[in-house]
């Protein structure tokens, strides 16, 4: 995710596509936008880290709806930093909204894909170390 270090709370850190077929929407965007595809290996297949061909920097994901990523709805979806991943994912659930995955730790950090109360769909990300339940 980018900026991670210095990523304020309630910034969108980082967006991907999570979908059935991530190889032809890698190819896709990469035609369509002049993304560079880099990959990123997630156990016997490799989701994708684009990165903008002017400066090489990762701009978004493109990732396979696979293992962990089966429950993840085919869409963009933006991950917003917040300062305690379980804590927003219970209180999106107070006010209305639904988790549809997670929360779990991902890599270093900890993510939850939440619905809001219109049905939007988002992920609420930390990158640090949080204190929380095991999954």
């Amino acid at each position: 995710m980018a900026n991670e270090g210095t990523l304020p709370i309630g910034a969108i850190g980082w967006v991907d596509l999570t979908v059935s077929e991530g190889d032809s929407l890698r190819d896709f965007y990469s035609d369509v936008v002049g993304w560079k595809p880099e990959p990123v290996a997630v156990g016997d297949y490799s989701d994708y880290m684009m990165l903008s061909p002017e400066t090489g920097t990762a701009v978004a994901g493109v990732c396979h709806a696979r293992g962990t990523n089966a429950a993840i709805p085919p869409q963009w979806l933006m991950y917003i930093h917040v300062s305690d991943v379980d804590a927003s994912a219970s209180r999106a659930e107070e006010l209305g909204g639904a988790i549809v995955d997670g929360p779990r730790d991902m890599g270093a950090g900890r993510f939850c894909v939440i619905k809001d109360t219109a049905g939007a769909i988002c992920a609420l990300w930390n990158p640090g170390v949080e204190e929380h339940p095991k999954d």
